[in-house]
């Protein structure tokens, strides 16, 4: 069968082709009836053809059966032949990516062991295949991931691998990615945030990695279009779960030549990936990132928090305006902090910006308004600052202190008033009732601890009583 023809079976025909092949193959491993190259249909070539038939699995049955797996692992992890091996690992790959039962298969067999070691190998197609079959392995499957780590050097191998595409990206006669070792390295990435995923208890295994891929991380430039594609994204998410308070950590998130280098970074991504995305594609490609900056700003030293502080709550500029209505990187967060199309993006910026408050709900309200505060606090059942309604102070661009509307955040002398007609006394009256009625409702059930403005006014003097000729008989 020539392979220019395959792919354009179908049917019981397609079905018949793949069988042949299937059956070929599994007597070769015994007989070694097909040669590497040369004859017809040869090994390699028959794997080819395979592959080919399996990107379909319509049809194609056989090659996902357990003796068709078996015969894929044996030629991918026993061939004397790097290119008849590679040629199965690309069929295996395939299977297992569009069968998940074949996953389980390839635990059951016991080659997950043995494709630990296969890792080491120094080969970006080798890196990149193995890579793939592992991360897919851990997909509804009982793959043994301590025993793999601690007797079979899992974790070791990764970390090696990541040291050789730091020494790659930090080589001078770099002119250009490879794009398969670019491939190879996302692979080893996604591998590596999966296993640390779950597999907790041995997460610690992995902070050699650390200094590896803040290395591949800062030294690239971040594009403007899609910044967290490949290999930003799995960059990122590979430094989610790693241990950043370890010493090894600490030197290469914060070194002290250098300690902002990595924050400045992230705060960069960060604010390119808030203008590069849509509402759908935020939730699920910018939230770990906006995690990763939290978890970054935790384990920092002051100097780096406070740098962080300045990039991302909102500045003088932002309050010449109602806050989380311009296009700085705060507004973005801000605005995005209540998006209800990307609830774990929510989510994920107000214990950002709460984080960065200290954990103190009156910073807090201070830093972003009483508007966008209210939800996150009543949602984690933080008590209302008791000043949460008062005007307070901040520096202006001149560092000069002006009062702030505590509800919008914005600078008072920067309000402007609607250019509807002024209240009647009436309706002031009408607003007022309705106002004092909201509040007493919402201490009645709860949701505020603090003291009605009318008391207060009460109390203080600034209330007036009105005379007979002001007083409306209610029905």
């Amino acid at each position: 069968m020539a392979t220019a023809a395959v792919g354009t079976d179908s049917g019981p025909a397609k079905l018949k082709a793949v069988a042949d092949l299937v059956d070929k193959l599994t007597e070769d491993l015994d007989k070694i009836t097909l040669l590497p190259k040369g004859a017809n249909p040869a090994r390699n070539e028959a794997l080819e053809q395979l592959k080919v038939y399996g990107r379909d699995p319509k049809d194609a049955d056989p090659i996902f059966t357990k003796e068709g797996i078996s015969m894929l692992l044996r030629h991918a992890f026993y061939s004397p032949s790097t290119e008849t091996a590679r040629a199965a690992l690309r069929v295996l790959a395939n299977a297992m990516l569009l069968k998940p039962e074949t996953r389980q298969m390839f635990v059951d067999e016991g080659f997950a062991t043995r494709a630990c070691s296969e890792l080491k190998m120094d080969n970006w197609d080798n890196e990149f295949l193995v890579s793939r079959i592992l991360f897919l392995s851990t997909y509804g499957t009982d793959v043994d991931l301590l025993n793999l780590i601690e007797k079979h050097r899992l974790a070791d191998h990764i970390v090696e691998n990541l040291h050789r595409h730091a020494k790659v990206m930090s080589s001078k006669a770099r002119t250009k990615a490879e794009p398969m070792e670019e491939m190879a390295m996302g692979e080893t990435l996604k591998l590596m945030f999966n296993v640390t995923h779950f597999c907790k208890e041995r997460v610690s295994s992995f902070t050699p990695a650390v200094p590896h891929i803040v290395a591949l991380l800062w030294k690239r430039g971040i594009p403007s279009s899609k910044p967290l594609d490949a290999p930003f994204g799995p960059l990122v998410n590979a430094l989610l779960n790693l241990d950043m308070t370890a010493d090894k950590s600490q030197s290469a998130l914060y070194p002290k030549g250098e300690p902002r280098r990595v924050s400045l970074k992230l705060v960069e991504l960060l604010d390119k990936s808030m203008k590069a995305y849509g509402d759908s594609e935020l939730e699920t490609v910018v939230t770990p990132l906006v995690s990763l900056v939290g978890r970054l700003y935790d384990s920092a030293p002051q100097a780096v928090r406070q740098n962080l502080r300045s990039s991302l709550l909102p500045t003088a500029e932002d309050r010449q305006g109602v806050l989380g209505r311009g296009e700085t990187l705060s507004a973005r967060l801000l605005k995005n902090s209540t998006n209800p199309m990307a609830p774990a993006l929510r989510d994920a910026i107000s214990h950002l910006l709460f984080d960065l408050s200290d954990k103190d709900a009156s910073k807090f309200v201070e830093n972003v308004g009483y508007g966008f505060a209210s939800g996150f606090l009543f949602q984690n059942n933080v008590p209302i600052p008791a000043s949460a309604s008062e005007a307070f102070s901040t520096g202006d661009a001149t560092g000069a202190q002006q009062p702030v509307n505590p509800i919008t955040g914005q600078f008072l002398d920067k309000e402007t008033l609607a250019g509807g007609p002024e209240m009647s006394q009436e309706e002031k009256e009408r607003e007022a009732e309705r106002l004092f009625v909201l509040f007493e409702r919402l201490k009645m059930n709860g949701l505020i601890d603090v003291q009605n403005p009318v008391e207060s006014a009460v109390q203080e003097g600034r209330f007036r009583e009105l005379g007979d000729d002001e007083v409306e008989e209610l029905d």
